[in-house]
């Protein structure tokens, strides 16, 4: 649901700072952590090197987030892309002209309620 507020939303292909609240894996408590991230075929996008982090395992384990961009906040589903065309495409939108764009990362797909 959104939260209240206006703000305008990110424009298709584009890169944004987004919070994306995740549970935790064994407290399930709210953990939010700020990111890049990247609005494409109206989903976000955020992503990493390498499938470490907190927030990326507790995404995994528990799909139902938040992202939060601006002032509004919108509740979501996470999942994994498997589609390794659509991560390249996700990392050439996220670092577009530098050498890491072109790095395989592990990218996790956003679909809000709401946005």
């Amino acid at each position: 649901m959104p939260g209240r507020g206006s703000v305008v939303e990110p424009s298709e292909d584009s890169t944004f700072i987004a919070t994306l609240t995740t549970r935790g894996r064994v407290t399930r408590r709210a953990h939010t952590k700020m990111l890049k991230a990247v609005r494409y075929q109206n989903k976000i996008y955020f992503s990493r090197h390498r499938p470490d982090s907190d927030w990326f395992k507790n995404a995994i384990a528990e799909p139902a987030v938040r992202v939060g961009i601006g002032d509004r906040e919108f509740d979501g589903v996470a999942e994994i892309v498997r589609n390794q065309a659509l991560a390249s495409r996700i990392s050439a939108l996220k670092y577009p002209g530098q050498q890491r764009a072109h790095e395989q990362r592990i990218v996790i797909q956003v679909t809000l309620h709401g946005l």
